[in-house]
Protein backbone atom coordinates (compact mmCIF):
# COMPACT_ATOMS: atom_id res chain seq x y z
CA UNK A 1 0.00 0.00 0.00
CA UNK A 2 1.36 3.22 -0.49
CA UNK A 3 2.09 5.78 2.15
CA UNK A 4 2.86 9.18 1.66
CA UNK A 5 4.03 11.20 5.25
CA UNK A 6 4.97 15.66 4.67
CA UNK A 7 7.36 16.90 7.21
CA UNK A 8 9.32 20.02 7.48
CA UNK A 9 6.07 22.55 7.91
CA UNK A 10 6.14 25.57 10.11
CA UNK A 11 5.93 29.13 10.32
CA UNK A 12 8.55 31.73 8.83
CA UNK A 13 8.63 35.22 8.16
CA UNK A 14 8.28 36.69 4.65
CA UNK A 15 11.51 36.42 2.52
CA UNK A 16 12.41 33.05 5.12
CA UNK A 17 13.12 29.46 3.71
CA UNK A 18 11.55 26.09 4.92
CA UNK A 19 12.15 22.60 3.17
CA UNK A 20 9.42 19.96 3.22
CA UNK A 21 9.83 16.54 2.82
CA UNK A 22 7.63 13.92 1.80
CA UNK A 23 8.50 10.10 2.48
CA UNK A 24 6.75 7.89 0.08
CA UNK A 25 6.78 4.22 0.92
CA UNK A 26 5.00 0.85 -0.04
CA UNK A 27 5.42 1.16 -4.25
CA UNK A 28 8.22 -0.50 -6.48
CA UNK A 29 7.13 1.14 -9.98
CA UNK A 30 10.46 3.10 -11.05
CA UNK A 31 7.95 4.79 -13.35
CA UNK A 32 6.17 8.00 -11.61
CA UNK A 33 4.49 11.52 -11.35
CA UNK A 34 5.65 12.94 -8.02
CA UNK A 35 4.29 16.52 -6.53
CA UNK A 36 3.37 19.02 -4.39
CA UNK A 37 0.18 20.76 -3.94
CA UNK A 38 -1.40 23.16 -1.63
CA UNK A 39 -4.38 24.66 -0.42
CA UNK A 40 -5.65 28.15 1.56
CA UNK A 41 -8.27 28.34 3.22
CA UNK A 42 -10.91 29.25 1.41
CA UNK A 43 -9.41 28.57 -1.39
CA UNK A 44 -9.23 25.76 -4.19
CA UNK A 45 -6.70 23.06 -4.37
CA UNK A 46 -3.69 24.33 -6.48
CA UNK A 47 -0.63 22.50 -7.89
CA UNK A 48 2.85 24.13 -7.06
CA UNK A 49 5.27 21.92 -8.86
CA UNK A 50 5.87 18.51 -10.31
CA UNK A 51 8.66 15.74 -10.96
CA UNK A 52 8.39 12.48 -13.28
CA UNK A 53 10.75 10.16 -13.14
CA UNK A 54 12.55 10.90 -16.35
CA UNK A 55 13.55 13.93 -14.27
CA UNK A 56 11.30 16.99 -16.01
CA UNK A 57 10.48 19.59 -13.39
CA UNK A 58 7.25 21.70 -13.39
CA UNK A 59 6.52 24.66 -11.06
CA UNK A 60 3.44 26.81 -10.91
CA UNK A 61 4.27 30.71 -12.06
CA UNK A 62 3.80 32.65 -8.96
CA UNK A 63 6.43 30.11 -7.23
CA UNK A 64 8.95 29.38 -10.25
CA UNK A 65 12.79 30.40 -9.06
CA UNK A 66 11.67 30.49 -5.86
CA UNK A 67 10.78 26.77 -5.54
CA UNK A 68 12.87 23.62 -5.79
CA UNK A 69 11.28 20.01 -6.19
CA UNK A 70 13.95 17.23 -5.90
CA UNK A 71 13.89 13.63 -5.72
CA UNK A 72 16.59 12.04 -2.47
CA UNK A 73 16.47 8.30 -3.54
CA UNK A 74 18.54 7.49 -0.45
CA UNK A 75 15.98 8.71 1.82
CA UNK A 76 13.12 7.87 -0.26
CA UNK A 77 11.88 11.54 -0.19
CA UNK A 78 10.48 13.89 -2.50
CA UNK A 79 11.77 17.45 -1.70
CA UNK A 80 10.17 20.90 -1.92
CA UNK A 81 12.52 23.76 -0.94
CA UNK A 82 11.02 26.61 -1.03
CA UNK A 83 13.25 30.56 -0.94
CA UNK A 84 11.62 33.89 -0.68
CA UNK A 85 8.69 32.61 0.96
CA UNK A 86 5.59 35.51 0.59
CA UNK A 87 2.52 35.60 2.96
CA UNK A 88 0.71 34.47 -0.27
CA UNK A 89 2.14 30.93 -0.16
CA UNK A 90 0.41 30.23 3.36
CA UNK A 91 -1.39 26.66 2.49
CA UNK A 92 -1.69 23.64 3.83
CA UNK A 93 0.88 21.65 1.35
CA UNK A 94 0.70 18.26 0.14
CA UNK A 95 2.32 15.64 -1.63
CA UNK A 96 0.98 13.04 -4.37
CA UNK A 97 2.35 10.33 -6.24
CA UNK A 98 1.15 8.16 -9.16
CA UNK A 99 2.93 5.66 -11.62
CA UNK A 100 -0.17 5.26 -14.37
CA UNK A 101 0.87 5.86 -17.76
CA UNK A 102 -1.42 9.31 -18.28
CA UNK A 103 -0.74 10.63 -14.86
CA UNK A 104 3.42 10.48 -16.25
CA UNK A 105 2.22 11.82 -19.76
CA UNK A 106 0.68 14.54 -17.94
CA UNK A 107 2.66 15.30 -14.84
CA UNK A 108 4.23 18.30 -16.55
CA UNK A 109 0.83 20.32 -16.44
CA UNK A 110 1.22 19.66 -12.64
CA UNK A 111 -2.11 17.68 -12.68
CA UNK A 112 -4.39 17.64 -9.30
CA UNK A 113 -5.84 14.19 -9.61
CA UNK A 114 -3.09 12.26 -9.04
CA UNK A 115 -4.28 8.91 -7.08
CA UNK A 116 -2.37 9.14 -3.44
CA UNK A 117 -1.77 11.83 -1.19
CA UNK A 118 -0.15 12.75 2.10
CA UNK A 119 -1.97 14.30 4.72
CA UNK A 120 -0.01 17.40 4.78
CA UNK A 121 1.95 20.26 6.28
CA UNK A 122 1.41 23.14 7.36
CA UNK A 123 3.01 26.60 6.30
CA UNK A 124 2.57 29.76 7.53
CA UNK A 125 4.33 33.02 6.49
CA UNK A 126 3.99 36.14 8.39
CA UNK A 127 4.49 39.45 6.62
Amino acid sequence: QVQLVEFGGGSVQAGGSLRLSCVVSGYSDSRYCMGWFRQAPGKEREGVATLDSDGTTSYKDSVEGRFTISRDNAKNSLDLQMNSLKPEDTAMYYCAVDFTFVSRLRCRYIPLDLGYWGQGTQVTVSS
